[in-house]
């Protein structure tokens, strides 16, 4: 609709022509499984998941504002844990209440609300039939001294099931030292939550102090986040959660000196994708298997110009081939009704139809 375009337009200010007018990607649509209504029918239902687990997934794309269009919006507060309950909800201390995190989804038209074991069995019997629960079963914990990078398992997933969840989700940190016994944990959940009939989430995230090199930060660089999602897609995630890459050539860096690391061929770079963000982005969508399992990008941390960076995000991600974004903090750390507005911001980005797949 126009009004949406020229609110996105706005929104994007001086970058608008350079992210919606962008029409030379380094791989071609045509290569991609974009998503549509008809994407669970043609994609989904192509391959080994159940019946029970298709109708999991049509309650998961078939709810809220954006419901039956392909995409997804998706509210994650499960910050309380991975940030700490004081520092995630001191700017708004009323989201320390479950049921408030589920008002905040539900009032934001949102496809999922996605949280803790605790959270949402808080309010389970209120909500389950109302909004489809995302339960996240790991999580990484702040109170080991020092702080360490690990994701523990919470719950199980008899216990997310017994909760009325659609779907059950799970963080790996690839590249750590305790990737090899995290993936395993996760493929035999999402092995049993896809028995039980929940659809399966993946943070595909990269935790590692050798990815910080000089002043670059590569856990957030296409090559390494597209490979952490095609391992992400190969344990059977249905649809996979990446940071927004801001840069490439992780391999490249990593490689450098007398240190090897990975593979890589130069086509990476050169064929595969560019230095402009939407073909950065696809480069993550090809790794999840060419789109057939659904690219979510996360909303960041919140900050000064949230409903501008939150649609830029949108943006990129539709544009790339992505299915949607799953924003938390940019909604919840401000009052609901600004946090409503966000969510609905980011909505209008893939309700907008001048806002086309490059």
């Amino acid at each position: 609709m126009m009004q949406y375009i020229e609110k996105i337009q706005a929104h994007l200010g001086a970058e608008s022509d350079y992210l919606l007018a962008f029409d030379k990607p380094a791989v071609s649509k045509t290569m991609l499984h974009l998503p549509e209504t008809t994407f669970i029918d043609q994609v989904y239902g192509a391959s080994d998941r159940t019946p029970q687990v298709l109708r999991s997934l049509g309650q998961l794309f078939g709810t809220g504002r954006l419901a039956n269009t392909g995409y997804l919006s998706i509210l994650p507060v499960d910050q309380g844990i991975e940030h700490s309950a004081g520092a995630s909800f001191a700017p708004n201390p009323q989201y320390f209440d479950p049921e408030n995190i589920v008002k905040l989804a539900l009032e934001g038209n949102c496809n999922a609300v996605a949280s803790t074991f605790g959270v949402l069995g808080a309010v389970s019997r209120k909500y389950a039939h109302k909004i489809p629960f995302l339960v996240k079963i790991n999580h990484n914990e702040l109170l080991t001294y020092p702080n360490r990078a690990d994701q523990i398992l919470y719950g199980t997933i008899r216990e997310a099931w017994n909760m009325g969840a659609v779907a059950v989700g799970a963080t790996i940190y690839f590249g750590s030292e305790e990737s090899d016994r995290q993936i395993i944990e996760v493929a035999k959940a999402f092995e049993e939550a896809h028995s039980l009939g929940m659809a399966t989430v993946l943070w595909c995230y990269l935790r590692n102090p050798a990815f910080k090199a000089e002043d670059k930060d590569y856990h957030l660089a296409a090559d390494l986040t597209g490979q952490a999602n095609h391992l992400g897609v190969t344990i059977k995630a249905d649809i996979i959660k990446q940071k927004l890459p801001e840069l490439n050539g992780g391999f490249k860096a990593l490689n450098m000196g007398k240190s090897s690391y990975g593979k890589l061929d130069d086509r990476m770079y050169s064929q595969l994708s560019s230095d402009h963000p939407i073909d950065l982005c696809r480069y993550q969508v090809l790794n999840c298997f060419s789109g057939r399992a659904g690219l979510i990008n996360s909303g960041g941390a919140s900050g000064q110009n949230d409903i501008q960076e939150a649609v830029k995000t949108a943006v990129i991600n539709k544009r790339a081939g992505g299915t949607g974004l799953i924003s938390g903090r940019k909604a919840f750390q401000k009052p609901m009704n600004e946090g409503v507005e966000l969510l609905h911001a980011i909505q209008d980005v893939y309700l907008c139809e001048e806002v086309t797949i490059a």
